[in-house]
Parts: C-alpha cells; sequence; structure tokens
C-alpha cells in the first residue's frame, strides 16, 4: 500500500498552518521546521503518557515523502510504540491538507524516543501500567 492509499495512523496531536515565515524562497516550508512541529506532537504524547515532564533524546528514520507549502495545515498523528523503563518510541506522522481541499497527503514521518525526567532533569521511571 503506497502512501497516498492509507491514512493516518495514531491520534491527532497537533494541527498548525504553515507560514510564510517558515519558507524558503521557492515557498517549501523548511524541513526542520516540519521535524519541530513533529517533535512538538510526539512531546504532548509522551507527556501525557509519562504522567510529566519528558525530553526528546532522539530522532530516527526520517522520511520526507512531499513538501509542505505556505497555507497547508499540517496534522502531526503520534502512536506509541514502545514504553521502557524510563523512554518512549513513537511514531509520528505528519500530513498536509491542501489549500485546495484535495484529499490530505502523507508529507513526513518518523520515529523519536523521549525519557521522562524529573524536577532535576534526571531520568526517572515511566508507570508501565498506564
Amino acid at each position: 500500500m503506497s502512501a497516498d492509499d492509507r491514512a493516518p495512523k495514531g491520534d491527532l496531536q497537533i494541527r498548525t498552518v504553515a507560514m510564510p515565515a517558515d519558507a524558503n524562497p521557492n515557498g517549501d516550508i523548511f524541513g526542520g521546521w516540519v521535524l519541530s512541529q513533529m517533535d512538538i506532537a510526539g512531546g504532548v504524547a509522551a507527556q501525557q503518557r509519562a504522567g510529566g515532564r519528558v525530553a526528546t533524546v532522539a530522532v530516527d528514520a526520517m522520511t520526507f515523502h512531499r513538501p509542505v507549502f505556505i497555507g497547508d495545515i499540517l496534522c502531526c498523528y503520534t502512536t506509541i510504540e514502545r514504553v521502557g523503563r524510563t523512554s518512549m518510541t513513537i511514531r509520528i506522522e505528519a500530513w498536509a491538507q491542501r489549500r485546495d481541499h484535495s484529499p490530505r497527503v502523507l508529507v513526513t514521518e518518523g520515529t523519536y524516543t523521549f525519557v521522562a525526567i524529573d524536577e532535576t532533569r534526571r531520568p526517572r521511571p515511566v508507570d508501565p501500567e498506564v
């Protein structure tokens, strides 16, 4: 099944509009902006699962499928793939809803790892029962 034939997987965490300040001179949104939106979405999911503060420790297996354009609505979906003693692996998909109202398209996907941290920014256990 191609990226065009499937629906988003996971929970919708954030939706945001790609603005001109986030684009290069050709009108394509910077990949770093997309990655940061995905990091925010993953952080929301990780914080909810961990019941507190988390920090991003790794970004793996990123794939850029299509560009994001000014005016697109970027939607980030998350799936918790693994919960360890202090860390969580979260799969994140970024989908774009184009301004022309065409079907949404998968633009980027990747895997992020977050660690639960305490008030002193040291790793803390994640409740395995949640």
